[in-house]
């Protein structure tokens, strides 16, 4: 992906503008600048959308300080400390698969109210309050490329975004829009990691991070799905893990194998990584199935290759989702399956303190950012 213009978000006389993060660099949240920018000008097939809510991922902060880069073999908390202290430097290869396209605006979540569309686009979704789709295949779901709103182009830390049209869908439910905006990127990723195991009923899945916004996703789901489930969370947060269906709750400081045994467990769902990784292999059965789609302890981990290959394990790694995940969501939200978890709503131009507070880790479930209203036209 090419790098953005550096001046494309200057204004211009008589331009419609906007109030918006834009990240302007790899580095700590000085490169946060809250500031007014140019509405985004629709491209063909593309609707514009008034942006209600959109909450933290952890992709966010990981793109911000540049933690894709092969370089960095710590923890995203480890490194956010660092950069605390750092002069700001580019990491050429900090981005998810190219260099990150600054300065852009962030954001994967999105609940949004489509307020224009490109001509040619169906004028049936004016009004309509929906979620974005941030996992996008531009060239097909029968291609493995895959582009990320709010990594790879311009999200939703902004009173407006533009999108695809394809890539919104209408949602019938009577939640707010701060409860719709937890559901996107954390679920989504917890859907398309399930998916892709194969996750079936009365298996027995072991969920790491389970406190978090995707392993809270994954415990519900997994639970829906009719599976057993055991999550592993920090001691303060189990018992609201445990409301959320878990079967059995274990602090990350337990002897997991002794509590659970070794070659007892079908699925391992890990976003931790880290020094645990060789003890979750240890748990599952022969022939079972490790996923995951994150590395927030560290992405550096010890593979005993004796422990793969005699147990017969799959190790899987999900990044693009598949085509049916995001519609079944929508889907499992208008049934009432789902259980939005808001930890706590933010104004958009307290973004710094949104993430200062998601890197702490003493909540349970999402932190969402609310756009100021645009001024009346």
């Amino acid at each position: 992906m090419k790098q953005q213009d550096p001046e494309r978000f200057d204004l211009g006389g008589g331009q419609c503008t906007m109030k918006a993060v834009v990240t302007t660099g790899h580095g700590g949240y000085e490169q946060l600048v809250y500031r007014d920018v140019p509405v985004p000008t629709l491209a063909p097939g593309e609707v514009l959308l008034q942006v209600l809510a959109a909450s933290v991922n952890n992709t966010d902060i990981n793109t911000r300080l540049g933690w894709y880069a092969a370089s960095v073999t710590t923890a995203t908390q480890d490194v956010a400390l660092a950069r605390e202290n750092q002069t700001a430097q580019e990491t050429p290869d900090g981005g998810w698969s190219a260099p990150t396209p600054f300065p852009f605006i962030q954001g994967t979540d999105c609940c949004g109210h489509v307020v224009a569309v490109a001509p040619g686009v169906s004028e049936q979704l004016l009004g309509l309050r929906v979620l974005v789709r941030p996992s996008m295949r531009p060239s097909g779901f029968g291609s493995q490329e895959n582009i990320w709103m709010g990594s790879e182009f311009d999200g939703a830390f902004a009173q407006f975004v533009k999108v695809p049209a394809g890539e919104v869908f209408a949602v019938n439910c009577d939640w707010s829009d701060a409860e719709l905006a937890t559901i996107p990127c954390a679920y989504g990723t917890a859907e398309n990691m399930l998916q892709r195991a194969q996750l079936g009923r009365r298996e027995q899945v072991v969920v790491t991070g389970a406190s978090g916004g995707v392993g809270s996703a994954v415990v519900q789901l997994a639970k829906r799905r009719g599976a057993f489930v055991t999550a592993i969370a920090g001691r303060a947060k189990m018992a609201q893990v445990k409301a959320l269906g878990a079967e059995l709750v274990l602090a990350r400081e337990d002897d997991w194998v002794a509590s659970l045994g070794e070659n007892t467990v079908d699925l391992v769902v890990d976003n931790v990584a880290g020094p645990a990784f060789g003890t979750l292999l240890k748990l599952l059965k022969p022939g079972g199935r490790y996923v995951s789609s994150g590395a927030i302890a560290g992405p550096l981990v010890t593979l005993d290759l004796r422990t793969l290959y005699l147990k017969n394990l799959t190790l899987l790694g999900c990044t693009a989702w598949a085509e049916p995940v995001f519609a079944n969501l929508v889907d499992y939200i208008e049934r009432g399956e789902l259980q939005p978890l808001v930890a706590q709503s933010f104004a958009l131009d307290q973004i710094a303190q949104a993430q200062r507070a998601f890197l702490d880790k003493t909540h349970v479930g999402k932190f969402v950012l609310i756009p100021p209203p645009p001024d009346p036209a």
